[in-house]
């Protein structure tokens, strides 16, 4: 089994730090067998960070179960911290996958639900209008944490205009049960405009594959002028809603 160097040198310790850092992980946890471990204000998890001498690695410790699934790495038998290692065979491999997981971890599971919750715990909820204050928090923390999800871009055209894109629930607000599944990251996409206006009103939806579904009232000119590179890249939590939005509100208009 790879050793990683322990007791970390000089320069492995400032390589770990200035990783930690640079990715939003700036709360150091000290250094235990090798790993030096960092926690976040803003994102959930601790991840740790280790080096081999021997084998000229980079090593990264999670202990986040939402954010394993989704970067979906391969495993390296090493002993360490978390529930999985993974070995990166340069800093630059290292700092491309520590920038998806603070993505990541900012929104999974239930980060912009903790967000909402502590905003809006002392703003009164009588009225109407202090109901719709609390409504538009909310909203806007989605907005804020899709747009980490989806890396800033549509998936589907790979805009990345920001006044061109929209948080678009895929069971509305409104319809939601609790206020988990409606801060729930993947209970929204984030679409362009026109994708958004298509999907809001049920004249698409998407396939568990991720590719579109269009409505017989969708005219053609308006299904050309819908296009796409790529079919969109689900997880399980985006297919169950994604049947409430196929069966609710594509069924419904056809």
């Amino acid at each position: 089994m790879t050793q990683v160097e322990s007791p970390q040198s000089f320069v492995t310790r400032e390589e770990c730090a200035k990783s930690a850092w640079r990715h939003g992980y700036r709360v150091p946890l000290g250094e235990e067998a090798g790993w030096s471990g960092f926690r976040s204000t803003t994102a959930q998890g601790t991840i740790w960070l280790a080096a081999s001498r021997q084998h000229g690695s980079w090593y990264l410790a999670l202990d986040h179960a939402g954010v394993e699934a989704e970067l979906g790495l391969p495993a390296v038998d090493i002993a360490g911290p978390g529930i999985a290692r993974h070995a990166f065979a340069d800093l630059g491999a290292l700092y491309a996958v520590l920038m998806r997981q603070y993505q990541l971890a900012v929104s999974l599971p239930n980060a912009p639900l903790h967000e909402f919750m502590e905003r809006t715990r002392d703003l009164p909820k009588t009225t109407e209008a202090e109901r719709l204050v609390v409504q538009r928090i909310g909203q806007n923390i989605f907005r804020d944490r899709l747009l980490q999800y989806w890396r800033g871009r549509c998936p589907l055209t790979d805009i990345a205009d920001q006044a061109l894109l929209r948080a678009s629930h895929i069971k509305p607000w409104s319809d939601c049960e609790a206020d988990g599944e409606r801060l729930d990251v993947h209970n929204g996409l984030l679409l362009s405009a026109l994708w958004d206006a298509a999907f809001d009103t049920g004249l698409v939806t998407f396939s568990d594959d991720g590719s579109p579904k269009f409505s017989v009232h969708l005219s053609s000119e308006a299904r050309s002028s819908l296009y796409f590179r790529e079919r969109l890249r689900l997880t399980p939590k985006h297919k169950e809603f994604l049947e409430w939005h196929r069966t609710m509100v594509f069924q419904a208009s056809r």
